[in-house]
């Protein structure tokens, strides 16, 4: 049933990752069940979010910092999301990532902002990550009024292209965009395969 959705990714893989264009209009447009496209390990995920995002916090206050996660506000409360779904447009996008997922790595790190742009794509819209060394590419799926659900894949270094959503399952990518204040949204990435318990995204518009 996924095959749908691999045909969205076709165009990021032909491209580089620096130039990445959304979906073509004549793609077939992706099923809007996101429950059907996601991958088993992808759905257990997104079902224990809320215990991953506090255990995460837990493992970076025990470690020193509280201080900074008082200072981002709404984006590191894990039930701050508010009704409003994300509009299309280019984005700052800047990466938070909480409780180290091993011995020796940072149990709290936040990077620069990005450039992150969302497009439409049929009867969902299409989620790049245009800068950084890791990059989400994918597609943003309708739930309800508070919440959207993001499946993609990650790419890495120099990759040139996309790989397909369930590909290759280190790669994929699962999270829920919420809006968290006026023109302020948040991707929430439960325990990503690299690095970190969870992965949190926030979302600006750029101008």
């Amino acid at each position: 049933m996924r095959w749908k959705f691999a045909l969205a990714f076709a165009s990021l893989a032909a491209s580089g990752c620096a130039s990445m264009q959304p979906p073509p209009a004549t793609a077939a447009p992706p099923r809007t069940n996101w429950r059907v496209i996601a991958t088993d390990d992808d759905r257990a995920r997104l079902r224990d979010w809320r215990a991953t995002f506090i255990a995460a916090l837990d493992a970076a206050r025990r470690a020193g910092h509280e201080a900074e996660i008082r200072r981002e506000g709404a984006l590191l409360q894990p039930d701050a999301a508010l009704p409003g779904a994300i509009p299309n447009g280019v984005y700052r996008c800047r990466v938070i990532k909480i409780g180290a997922k091993q011995p020796g790595l940072l149990d709290y790190i936040s990077y620069p902002a990005f450039r992150c742009r969302i497009s439409p794509s049929g009867m969902a819209q299409s989620f790049i990550k245009e800068t950084g060394s890791q990059r989400q590419v994918g597609l943003i799926y309708p739930v309800d009024q508070v919440r959207q659900v993001f499946l993609g894949t990650l790419v890495l270094g120099d990759e040139r292209g996309a790989l397909r959503y369930g590909q290759d399952r280190t790669r994929d990518v699962a999270g829920f965009i919420e809006r968290i204040g006026p023109n302020r949204w948040r991707m929430i990435m439960p325990r990503p395969h690299f690095e970190s318990q969870l992965d949190v995204l926030e979302l600006v518009p750029a101008s």
